[in-house]
């Protein structure tokens, strides 16, 4: 999908060195995120108390209501699926996640997905390939925003925002990031993690936004298992439909879909005890495919339909068996989901199996008693709670729960705000330029001069041009590589640069010895949608001037490769000032030439360009 990829290297030392950085200095700003509102907190609550004059904050007539304790099953929920948005932020801050997430995970996801589902899930990625710095940490900080949110919140207004930013943020995953869990694409199974893991997580945060009275009905217990148990044997029916390859283990050396996904995740980078294990069950289904696709069927359906029943004898060994099936799926065919360097989540088998553990609690831990009385009183409305005394009492007895409540917002806010101010820029980020080519030399020395002739005809001289900005390139008119796509570069930093184009001259000299005449100047120009392009210059001379400036600006000669094939060049840019000195020499080298990188180096320029400017 184009777009997509950055072109960078995963391990690229300078894209890896800002990644850290910017997770080192927001992780300053989450700490003295907690510290500001730990402080706070301490302080408003002991001048609140002292102004009551030692009260605990609690009303004076009658005594509230008596609270019921929060059901297992959603605490089971809560903390659970707390835990895993934690890990999952954990793995989000892995060195190679920067770069490698559109490119290694969504890209191959949505790969075997229809084409609507790819374009859509391009233009979401498009984001993240042209700001890799500021969308992987902000990945990382919602996530870990979300998971303390759901640790500390346990009941209560902030509770239900939790499970509500949990969906939120779900299934802006599921969709962007998963492609939906690929339900949509062919081969869709239970064993490889349909139908996508992080939609558990958005079930599982609505289930914990539900409001307190609807905590302790049965009937939730029962819709919760009567669904998992309806997926379950949704799940036993699409895999044993046939022609999808999973009847069969391995024919005349091919191997069937199971055993070609566990021979895949054997050759995971990962711990060699796990990859004996993995290796070891492909080569036992590729001999028994049948049997154990069999297997899984039967266990899928018998499962689901106990789960269906909706009876506490009947659900208690499914669950068990449901248990020891995932966790073996979750080693032997997933192989736990996040090894590798880019796995962003453990799978779909924990979060599954914490949803129908949810459930099953949810049935059976319900007395008669708790569901007759229902909830404490109703709290006060929104216009109470924000008068002066609501107010006091509020903080004065603010737990700490509360506060780490009110610092995770804080967390998910500093992830946000740099990912949507991301999302309205459309040039990328100069990093991935600097990645490619390192960053630019600052110099500081007279340019050496020229007098040329322009596309024109004119004769333009450096001296000409003084009191604007020179964004300086030689381009060969003859090039069709790397040329090409410099010339576009300067044509976008035109744009990018608007009202301050009046300000900058773009020059390119022409570096072809063979062709120098003003037809092959202008032929190019036209080729690349240059006519357009305002205070462009393309300037050309005989061959001895031209090669006077090569040198002069410390440039390789270009040298005519064998055969009568094109020139072979170096790529350069050049910045000049308003008084004509040099100041900066950026690698040019176009690199791959997706759009990420060619928006990265037309950044570069703007940015080089407005410096200057901005220092006049």
């Amino acid at each position: 999908m184009p777009g997509m990829n950055s072109g960078v290297n995963l391990s690229n030392p300078v894209v890896v060195a800002a990644f850290k950085a910017a997770l080192l200095h927001q992780g300053l700003i989450v700490l003295l995120i907690l510290l500001v509102f730990g402080l706070a907190w301490i302080g408003a609550r002991a001048w609140l108390r002292r102004g009551a004059g030692g009260g605990t904050g609690k009303q004076a007539s009658g005594s509230p209501a008596p609270v019921l304790a929060e059901p297992a099953w959603r605490r089971l929920l809560r903390i659970g699926f707390g835990l895993l948005w934690l890990f999952d932020g954990i793995l989000q801050a892995q060195p190679k996640m920067a770069v490698g997430l559109p490119s290694q995970v969504i890209e191959p996801t949505a790969a075997s997905s229809p084409a609507w589902v790819q374009h859509l899930v391009n233009w979401a990625a498009t984001t993240w390939s042209y700001h890799p710095i500021q969308a992987g940490a902000a990945a990382v900080w919602i996530q870990i925003g979300i998971g303390v949110w759901l640790l500390a919140a346990a009941r209560g207004t902030g509770s239900t925002l939790a499970g509500v930013a949990s969906v939120g943020w779900g299934l802006v995953v599921w969709v962007f990031g998963e492609s939906f869990g690929g339900i949509f694409a062919p081969g869709l199974t239970w064993l490889f993690g349909a139908p996508g893991a992080v939609l558990f997580y958005c079930v599982a945060g609505a289930l914990i936004a539900l409001p307190e009275r609807l905590w302790y009905s049965p009937r939730l217990g029962r819709l919760v298992t009567a669904g998992t148990g309806l997926s379950l044997v949704g799940m036993a029916v699409l895999q044993a439909w046939p022609g999808r390859g999973f009847w069969q283990g391995g024919q005349h050396g091919t191997a069937g879909t199971l055993t070609s996904m566990a021979q895949t995740m054997a050759a995971t980078p990962q711990p060699h005890f796990l990859s004996a294990w993995v290796g070891s069950f492909a080569s036992f289904t590729a001999t028994y495919g049948f049997w154990v696709n069999l297997f899984v069927v039967a266990a899928l359906t018998v499962i689901g339909a106990a789960f269906l029943t909706g009876r506490p004898r009947l659900i208690r060994p499914a669950l068990i068996a449901f248990a020891v099936i995932s966790l073996a799926a979750w080693v032997f065919i997933q192989d736990l989901g996040f090894l590798g360097g880019l796995g962003t989540d453990p799978n779909s088998m924990i979060p599954y199996l914490l949803l129908a553990a949810a459930g099953y609690l949810a049935l059976v831990d319900v007395s008669p008693a708790e569901a007759a009385a229902g909830v404490t009183a109703e709290p006060a409305g929104w216009r109470d709670r924000f008068q002066p005394a609501s107010l006091r009492r509020s903080v004065a007895g603010a737990s700490y729960r509360t506060v780490a409540s009110v610092c995770a917002v804080g967390i998910i806010i500093l992830g946000a705000a740099p990912m949507a101010v991301a999302q309205a820029n459309p040039v990328a980020d100069t990093i991935l330029a600097q990645a490619i080519n390192g960053k630019s030399a600052t110099l500081d020395t007279p340019a050496p001069a020229f007098s040329l002739t322009d596309q024109h005809g004119r004769t333009v001289s450096l001296a000409d041009l003084h009191g604007k900005v020179v964004l300086l390139t030689f381009l060969d008119d003859t090039c069709s590589t790397d040329c090409p796509l410099i010339a576009q570069e300067f044509r976008v930093a035109g744009q990018l640069l608007g009202a301050d184009i009046q300000h900058v001259e773009l020059v390119a000299i022409n570096y072809n010895p063979l062709y120098t005449q003003l037809s092959y100047i202008r032929a190019f120009d036209s080729q690349e949608g240059l006519t357009r392009v305002r205070h462009w210059l393309y300037l050309t001379g005989s061959t001895p001037q031209l090669q006077h400036l090569w040198s002069a600006y410390g440039l390789v000669p270009a040298q005519l490769l064998p055969a009568g094939a094109m020139l072979a060049h170096g790529d350069y840019a050049f910045v000049i000032d308003q008084s004509g000195q040099l100041r900066r020499e950026l690698a040019f080298d176009p690199g791959p030439g997706t759009q990420a990188t060619k928006s990265s180096f037309a950044a570069e320029l703007t940015d080089a360009a407005r410096q200057l400017l901005g220092q006049s």
